[in-house]
């Protein structure tokens, strides 16, 4: 099991940044804890609030498990539409299957 992850962000207007997270972590935590612009996180992951809105390219989409009701309700709070491939990054638990992971962040948040 390879224990760093490789994250690349991209914005909305194509720039990328990348990231690192560890095995077990949340893409949230990973996100925050690299600085990244664009996501907010103000529940701290507590699944209370869709400011960790990310959407997630194939190959990627189908290496995830579904979202669950919970997670599918909150997205419906986003403050840019979510689209099929909406996920809250805060139910995202990275592993060795997501290394090199890219995700697309919104315009916004709020």
């Amino acid at each position: 099991m390879k224990p760093t992850i490789t994250i690349h962000f991209i914005t909305p207007d194509g720039r990328s940044t990348t990231a690192t997270g560890k095995t077990g972590q949340s893409l949230m935590t990973a996100a925050t804890a690299a600085g990244i612009d664009g996501i907010a996180a103000d529940c701290g992951g507590t699944l209370t609030c869709a400011t960790c809105h990310v959407g997630v390219p194939e190959p990627f989409w189908s290496r995830l498990p579904p979202a669950d009701a919970e997670e599918q309700s909150m997205l419906a709070f986003t403050a840019i539409p979510a689209h099929p491939h909406s996920r809250l990054s805060c139910q995202i638990r990275l592993t060795a299957d997501l290394d090199g992971l890219q995700v697309e962040l919104p315009l916004t948040q709020y």
